[in-house]
């Protein structure tokens, strides 16, 4: 993937003590895996609901300020770290593909969100941010968290990777921004809290794929703008998505698969959901919740 030449973003806030530190992603090769393989396997094998753990849609499920204060943000310069640069240059793009796009297709303007890198641990308006918890998408503050160890986490135990498999990450969370943006996730919120735990997680489930679908869509805008996708990417991103489908990371971890306890969708619908957005560039094609079938 071409992200050297997006430029940075001015809504990071660096809070790594010591800017840092040595980490830096590791780019290029290998296949990507996206944000919540780690926390999934972890709830089914300590036999916690993975939505309590993972952040999107959930988080707005059990959202409620913490009553811990923000930290303040570190006082420093640009951002001069590799991981750090990347995660900037990412951002930036998808301010500038949906700062145009969203009130194009959608008549609503669009509220740039803030990213937060940290190491270990953190605090946000929806509780702790834990580097265990994976990149989640907080909508009380409208704000993306993401430790970078997670990257290396995926390159170590999984042999996984590749630059544009991360950026499909962060694009999923600002997939959730965006859905926040145009009000869904309150609705969904709301509808939840009404329904048995099947109905909802196949709300959850309708969040996660259009987020899916959004960063496909984004994808496809930044594609068209700047040649930013390199060969092997989007088959790196389908990889992605289906490896992090609840049917497959059901079946590594417990031997069997309960579709009624998906909250993710199965690999086969958040591949099916990304590529439906990559190939039409139109955030209206995303919207799962007017389809009966996913």
């Amino acid at each position: 993937m071409r992200w050297e030449d997006f430029g940075q973003s001015v809504n990071v806030e660096d809070r790594r003590g010591g800017g840092g530190g040595g980490f830096g992603i590791p780019m290029g090769g290998g296949l990507g895996i996206g944000t919540i393989i780690v926390l999934t396997l972890v709830g089914w094998a300590l036999g916690i609901n993975p939505a309590i753990l993972i952040g999107g849609a959930e988080m707005v499920g059990r959202g409620r300020e913490a009553s811990i204060e923000r930290p303040a943000p570190r006082p420093s310069g640009p951002i001069e770290d590799e991981g750090g640069r990347f995660v900037s240059a990412i951002l930036k793009n998808t301010e500038d593909v949906w700062n145009e796009l969203l009130p194009a297709q959608t008549g609503k303007p669009y509220r740039e969100p803030k990213l937060v890198i940290f190491s270990g641990a953190t605090r946000s308006r929806c509780g702790p941010a834990q580097s265990a918890m994976g990149p989640f998408y907080c909508p009380l503050d409208q704000t993306v968290y993401i430790d970078l160890s997670f990257f290396n986490e995926m390159q170590r135990k999984f042999r996984a990777g590749g630059d544009f498999a991360y950026a499909y990450v962060i694009a999923h969370e600002v997939g959730h921004h965006v859905e926040n943006v145009l009000g869904l996730l309150e609705r969904v919120q709301r509808r939840q809290r009404e329904v048995s735990q099947v109905e909802a997680n196949q709300l959850s489930v309708r969040v996660e794929l259009m987020a899916d679908c959004l960063a496909g869509v984004w994808a496809f805008h930044s594609n068209q703008r700047w040649k930013s996708l390199e060969e092997g990417d989007v088959e790196e991103a389908m990889n992605a998505a289906a490896a992090i489908g609840d049917d497959r990371l059901q079946k590594q971890s417990q031997g069997y698969v309960v579709p009624d306890s998906f909250t993710h969708g199965s690999s086969a619908q958040r591949t099916r959901w990304f590529m439906q957005g990559l190939k039409s560039g139109q955030v209206q094609s995303c919207d799962t919740f007017r389809v009966s079938r996913l």
